[in-house]
């Protein structure tokens, strides 16, 4: 995890028209073992961590760092907003460079609270280091070629 630099941490609650992100308290350590534990969150992330590791090795305030927001839905944690600097290993062509991602809770999955809560974040981050890029979660997959024979739109 790299630092996203000369920012002030952690930022007032950011509100949107549904949730509030903001800094991990004590009791989101119950919610951050139940997403970072599940299957369904982690199927394409390289599958989910023990819960008794969890358990043991979350610190009573977890992920309290520099760009790692909490969604908040009516006073609940639903999912976490993580801007960091992409590791050199990770994705070598995305090193040093600004990496936005997150995770939901599967009870949270379908109603539009990602978008919502990624825009909210990225607003932030336009406002503390103005003009940086920031990559997407997962980088866009080129369009599909037209099958032979078909004419392209």
């Amino acid at each position: 995890m790299s630092d996203l630099g000369p920012v002030v941490w952690p930022p007032a609650p950011i509100r949107t028209e549904r949730l509030v992100l903001r800094e991990s308290e004590a009791g989101d350590r119950a919610v951050f073992i139940e997403l970072l534990a599940s299957p369904e969150v982690h199927t394409y992330l390289g599958g989910p961590r023990p819960r008794d590791e969890l358990e043991r090795e979350l610190p009573e305030v977890p992920e309290r760092w520099p760009g790692s927001f909490v969604v908040d839905l009516d006073g609940v944690m639903i999912g976490q907003i993580l801007l960091r600097r992409a590791p050199d290993h990770h994705r070598p062509a995305a090193a040093g460079k600004a990496d936005l991602g997150y995770l939901f809770l599967p009870r949270a999955w379908g109603f539009g609270y990602a978008t919502e809560a990624c825009a909210a974040a990225l607003d932030w981050f336009e406002s503390v280091l103005p003009g940086e890029p920031v990559l997407p979660p997962c980088p866009p997959r080129p369009d599909p070629k037209p099958p032979p024979g078909s004419t392209a739109p």
